[in-house]
């Protein structure tokens, strides 16, 4: 079957010779995937900035249709459509019980949590193909309506749906509220829509791409924050009165640029920091605010700054977060403790994330597209892909 194959840094393959899943449990299901999304955490695999092996079919957010089930799945049939979170789990460890699915003990040894077609997250291919074996089948798949309607915004329930939310949640943002949110990516602004869900007062974003900032502006309610013009902290403040927010979420992680540095583009590693999202957040956050950390940090990057950096510790202004009495949340996403409920306001017509999709593409065309989201292009903010 045809998959998207990593080949090394900034390389992809659409390959048809890759190995077709079969059932390999009783609990299993395989399904034939109908959109498969490109991620923000796809891009460090890609960029070689993770310790990813050429071979890996890529692919953690997806959504298809059962075509095979295992003897010991009860509630799932052939023709059923799902979709599936990020997150592999077993449904009954610790933490799985207490509602910690993205940090399940038994789906991949020596370490909490597993997901489909990522580094280090466990033996289990991507999806970015045109099946997918779905392990513990039972708990993972999440049942969609019959047909083809919301599927653009269904498949946002994989992942950056749900991450956007767990970043309010982490930070434990209540009705009334103000929030700032760092990034404007899929995540990011997942993060500023679901803050106008839950009613937050007012909603600052900060990024430096316009057409990102321009869709949380339209759809969020949020007021754009370019980090290139200005210091966003003082953005912030001046824009709220002099006063820090009352929340923040970090939806940038380790590859954050800084303004004051310089490089041969844009995004050259060399004007990364990995820190300044983090000491930003504590500087804009009010005292004995809260903070929820969802961009990505890594134990380890090949491609860091600098030494400190390529060991996963960072500079962080502890002390300033100390001093101001602030707490966080940090971690991935437990998609399965909101994709239920996100999945039944999309249905009713509460939410419709799916303004965020820009292209929906031909799997064929995975290598070009993958190209165009790490150039960061002007228009390209969400791909989906589609056998």
């Amino acid at each position: 079957m045809k998959g998207v194959v990593y080949q090394g840094p900034h390389e992809v393959e659409v390959q048809d010779d890759v190995d077709e899943p079969e059932l390999q449990h009783p609990n299993d299901v395989v399904i034939d995937i109908t959109t498969s999304c490109i991620c923000g955490s796809d891009l460090h695999m890609y960029e070689g900035r993770t310790d990813a092996e050429p071979g890996i079919v890529f692919g953690h957010e997806n959504m298809g249709i059962v075509s095979e089930v295992g003897d010991g799945v009860s509630t799932l049939e052939s023709g059923d459509r799902v979709v599936l979170p990020f997150n592999v789990a077993c449904g009954f460890c610790r933490n799985c019980e207490s509602g910690k699915t993205g940090f399940c003990t038994n789906v991949n040894p020596g370490f909490a949590g597993g997901a489909y077609g990522y580094v280090a997250m466990g033996p289990y291919q991507g999806g970015q193909a045109e099946k997918l074996r779905v392990p513990y089948a039972d708990f993972n798949a999440l049942k969609l309506p019959e047909g083809d309607e919301h599927e653009d915004a269904f498949s946002l329930l994989a992942d950056i749906f749900p991450t956007g939310w767990h970043g309010t949640r982490l930070a434990n943002l209540q009705p009334g509220e103000s929030i700032a949110i760092y990034g404007a990516g899929p995540v990011g602004t997942m993060a500023a829509y679901s803050a106008k869900l839950q009613g937050a007062s007012d909603i600052y974003i900060v990024d430096r791409v316009p057409s990102r900032l321009e869709l949380a502006e339209e759809h969020c309610d949020a007021h754009p924050i370019n980090f290139e013009e200005a210091d966003p902290v003082e953005q912030i403040k001046d824009q709220h009165g002099g006063e820090g927010v009352d929340k923040g979420v970090d939806a940038v992680g380790y590859q954050a640029i800084d303004s004051d540095k310089e490089g041969d583009s844009d995004y050259d590693p060399a004007r990364e920091n990995p820190a300044i999202v983090f000491n930003n957040l504590v500087q804009t956050v009010r005292a004995t605010g809260q903070l929820g950390i969802v961009g990505l940090y890594v134990p380890s990057d090949p491609g860091a700054p600098d030494e400190m950096a390529a060991e996963g510790r960072l500079g962080l202004d502890f002390g300033k977060l100390f001093e101001k009495g602030q707490k966080l949340g940090t971690g991935q996403c437990d998609v399965k403790s909101y994709n239920r409920r996100l999945r039944d306001m999309i249905i009713e017509g509460r939410a419709d994330p799916s303004f965020y999709v820009s292209h929906r593409e031909s799997l064929d065309d995975a290598a070009e597209m993958y190209q165009r989201f790490d150039d960061r292009e002007e228009g390209v903010t969400k791909v989906l892909l589609e056998p």
